[in-house]
């Protein structure tokens, strides 16, 4: 591995950095909360090769998500629904934006 690797990986959002016990401080959180994240499977961390989970940056704000709304008093499994429901909407959004940008002349559905 080259430098310019290491480098590129200090800014990759899906590179498996961070092992439980650092996600869990991170986070304020417990283990035990980031193993029921995955037991929902809203989140799946990567194994290491002696099979230790390890979280991404993107994973870990998922997580943080995740934890706000269980500190409200959501229920977990109510709050990963939520969050995939919230991840679902925001693709929608985006692929709408680009069919806007890519096909601008188009009018609303049934128009005409």
């Amino acid at each position: 591995m080259t430098a310019e690797d290491s480098y590129d990986r200090l800014h990759d959002d899906d590179y498996p950095a961070y092992t439980m016990g650092r996600a869990a401080d991170m986070l304020g959180t417990t283990q035990s909360f980031l193993r029921a994240l995955g037991e929902a499977r809203l989140i799946t961390p990567l194994r290491s090769a002696g099979g230790h989970r390890r979280y991404s940056r993107y994973q870990l704000r998922i997580a943080a998500r995740a934890r706000e709304l269980v500190d409200h008093g959501t229920p977990i499994d109510a709050a990963c629904r939520i969050i995939i429901l919230e991840d679902q909407l925001e693709e929608a959004q985006r692929i709408n934006a680009e069919h806007r940008r890519t096909h601008p002349t188009a009018g609303p559905a049934g128009a005409g």
